[in-house]
């Protein structure tokens, strides 16, 4: 029940949701959130009350992660969802405001965030992805991070904690936990723990399709997974094992659909039903999605930063008619661009790349340095018509990203 001073702010909200409609300036999501809090700081917590919520966080996947949880939780009943990714405490406002009624929840919720946000909302399930340098500028540094993520999970001894043990920061975070379900969701980018975040010894891997690793400081190692995948099936508990085809690309994918099915099972979702739905899911909020773009078709992938940007390239399609890799620096991207010099762009042999964005001309220095045959064209969408007729891949960063998607919207 929410109390009367809850109600009058979230209708408040709900007024000012209205206003920012009409008058275009935005969806409304956001300042309906923060004016609710603002007259209650209490209404999250009040939202999230008498729910079975899934907390899902880390660097990179937690939109396509808590949109495949919440595909799996629906076949349980009603879901409450941040489905655009407004990812801190106003837009779980507004996502668990607007579905009053849904007795379970899947909050994609920023890492920073999740110790407070958890104290709020009591999740049942959290769901732990990965780490590593994201706009080092604004967010700052991850063995802070993790160690925060550590102190936060223990307040909370009784929820599930889904963890990725592929992942030694993710792996530290949870290590501690009494409830944990490890998962073998992949790890491939390794450079940001190469150390050990608990005895600051060095992490030896054996490099092999076990994905074993351990620190030479203590008993820290990775543990034995009650999930994992392969290129055909998803393998559980007890035995369990179901084929999985998804609609989404790339093997990181697939590692995001077993920690959603993973924590879907955890709440008592069918393993099957859960399989069957994140299987579905084929879109993000934009990401993923193939559109006419002129005499182009594009398809759109989002990266923003070396781990991100990693998978990213290996999704794209090396032989279609161009590649474009738009870049910007605004405060949502970290202005600081040095992560270009980590990403490996020298895999383009023969593919038309074009450097685009605000700080396109960075990104062309960076080709340069890589090898890399490219032209530079700022705007995006000019960018993509500068590439010869067929399909093309596009690769932005956040901001890039949302603009070019509000222009072929």
């Amino acid at each position: 029940m929410l109390t009367v001073r809850g109600r009058a702010a979230l209708a408040a909200g709900a007024t000012a949701r209205w206003a920012s409609r009409v008058t275009g300036r935005g969806a409304g999501a956001m300042i309906g959130g923060l004016v609710a809090m603002t007259l209650d700081r209490s209404i999250l917590r009040q939202l999230g009350r008498d729910r079975r919520t899934v907390v899902v966080t880390g660097t990179n996947g937690k939109s396509t992660t808590t949109r495949m949880t919440a595909a799996a939780l629906a076949t349980l009943g009603p879901v409450a969802s941040n489905s655009e990714g407004a990812n801190m405490d106003a837009g779980l406002v507004a996502a668990l405001a607007g579905a009053r009624d849904a007795e379970l929840a899947a909050l994609e919720v920023d890492e920073m965030h999740v110790p407070h946000v958890s104290d709020a909302v009591d999740p049942s399930v959290i769901v732990l992805l990965n780490l590593s340098r994201d706009q080092l500028d604004r967010v700052g540094e991850i063995n802070h991070i993790e160690r925060t993520l550590r102190a936060g999970l223990a307040r909370h001894p009784d929820a599930v904690i889904v963890a990725n043990c592929d992942d030694v920061l993710m792996t530290s975070a949870a290590y501690d936990s009494h409830n944990v379900v490890w998962v073998a969701a992949g790890g491939g980018w390794a450079n940001d723990s190469v150390s050990c975040p608990r005895s600051g010894e060095i992490i030896v891997r054996d490099g092999g399709e076990s994905r074993g690793w351990y620190s030479t400081g203590s008993d820290f190692k990775r543990p034995s997974p009650h999930w994992w995948f392969d290129d055909t099936h998803i393998h559980g508990p007890d035995g369990l094992v179901l084929p999985m085809t998804l609609a989404l690309p790339g093997t990181v994918n697939r590692g995001n659909a077993t920690q959603a099915v993973a924590a879907a099972v955890a709440l008592g979702a069918d393993p099957a039903k859960a399989v069957a739905a994140v299987s579905r899911v084929d879109e993000v909020a934009g990401r993923y999605r193939t559109v006419q773009v002129g005499s182009h078709t594009a398809r759109i992938l989002l990266a923003k930063n070396p781990a991100g940007w990693q998978e990213a390239l290996s999704m794209v399609d090396k032989h279609g008619a161009g590649v474009v890799i738009s870049v910007n620096g605004q405060v949502p991207d970290g202005e600081d661009l040095s992560w270009l010099w980590d990403v490996r762009f020298e895999h383009f042999e023969d593919t038309q790349v074009v450097a685009a964005g605000e700080r396109g001309t960075d990104l062309a220095v960076r080709l340069g340095y890589a090898g890399v045959e490219h032209s530079l064209v700022h705007d995006t969408v000019a960018a993509i018509d500068s590439c010869p007729p067929g399909h093309v891949e596009v690769i932005a960063n956040y901001t890039a990203f949302l603009q070019l998607n509000r222009r072929i919207s």
